[in-house]
């Protein structure tokens, strides 16, 4: 699995050159981290349908979101997965809270950009995939993106039974449980698209602190 370091300093509000403190204690996360974690994933392909009244019918479920239907326009099936790093992640970063708060500070950072990466093997393992079928994916779109309600997390959860198969549970204020942890939708279609916005460049929140863009 190949960690973007620069996401990891993003995540850690760095601007400019990484001190070689701060670098070698990034790296120690890491070496830590990939003992520990195992990543696992679920996804499952449902029929898409788009109505004129902007409801999104997932088959499985609908929901309305603008940001999303502009993402999924085009598209005939979605496929919905979640994925996780397991309880390793959490572990450590729970165990560095009692003992060296500077490291589970940059353990949060570097797992968080390590759930990503593995999302981002999956995409690509699937956009190879699709492509030898003439399909292509859209960017995956997750639950809290743009308008994209959160509350669709339940559903996902529901649908693809992740407390059984991959060990992810939702807390009442719909946080997911190993805390490194997603849940999307990515659309596909068979009509390639050069528009690929996704994470920061979606999202509405301009005043984050960690925005790409």
């Amino acid at each position: 699995m190949q960690v973007n370091r620069h996401e990891i300093y993003r995540y850690l509000g760095v601007r400019g050159e990484i001190d070689e403190a701060s670098r070698l204690l990034v790296e120690e996360c890491l070496a830590e981290l990939r003992e520990r974690v195992t990543p696992r994933h679920i996804m499952r392909d449902f029929p898409l349908s788009i109505g004129e009244d902007g409801v999104i019918d997932f088959t499985c479920f609908q929901t309305r979101s603008e940001n999303l239907r502009k993402n999924l326009k085009g598209c005939s099936q979605i496929r919905i997965f979640a994925a996780t790093l397991g309880e390793g992640a959490d572990f450590l970063i729970r165990r560095y809270e009692r003992v060296r708060i500077s490291k589970s500070v940059v353990m949060q950072a570097a797992s968080a950009a390590m759930i990503e990466a593995y999302c981002n093997e999956l995409n690509q393992k699937w956009r190879e995939e699709a492509a030898l079928e003439n399909r292509f994916l859209r960017p995956r779109f997750s639950p809290g993106y743009g308008d994209f309600p959160l509350e669709i997390q339940t559903m996902i959860c529901d649908v693809l039974k992740t407390e059984k198969t991959v060990g992810i549970t939702l807390t009442d204020a719909l946080l997911m449980m190993p805390s490194k942890s997603v849940t999307a939708v990515i659309g596909m279609s068979d009509t390639r698209t050069d528009c690929e916005p996704e994470g920061c460049e979606i999202c509405a929140k301009t005043n984050c602190i960690y925005r790409r863009c």
